[in-house]
């Protein structure tokens, strides 16, 4: 049977919040480009405030935020909005860089195992 449950959003606003302070846009820009006011952009981030279906899907897709982890948190089969940023990150580098953010996973990993 299906069991009604609220959804709440205070994390996909703190994401929202992260993404936009990660990229250097102003409360203040993110809501004229959105056509909304900066108060009500505030209250998505510091108070879960739901936005309509529209500025919830335009929020996801400017930031890259998946909301899969957010409708479905027991759900470990989706990707999380940091492993969809990385992505989108490697996807936009040249080899250089690559060998780079490679040769700083595997120092991650080889000291991990040292510390166990």
């Amino acid at each position: 049977m299906y069991q009604h449950k609220k959804v709440d959003l205070k994390d996909f606003g703190r994401a929202v919040k992260e993404a936009r302070e990660q990229r250097g846009i102003s409360r203040e820009s993110l809501a004229e480009m959105l056509e909304r006011s900066t108060r009500h952009i505030q209250y998505i981030e510091t108070r879960g405030q739901h936005p309509s279906v529209q500025i919830l899907y335009e929020l996801a897709v400017f930031f890259n935020i998946s909301i899969d982890q957010f409708f479905f948190p027991d759900n470990t089969e989706s990707k999380d909005t940091s492993r969809r940023r990385l992505d989108a990150m490697l996807d936009g580098m040249d080899d250089k860089e690559l060998h780079i953010v490679t040769g700083t996973a595997i120092a991650i990993q080889e000291a991990r195992e040292m510390g166990e």
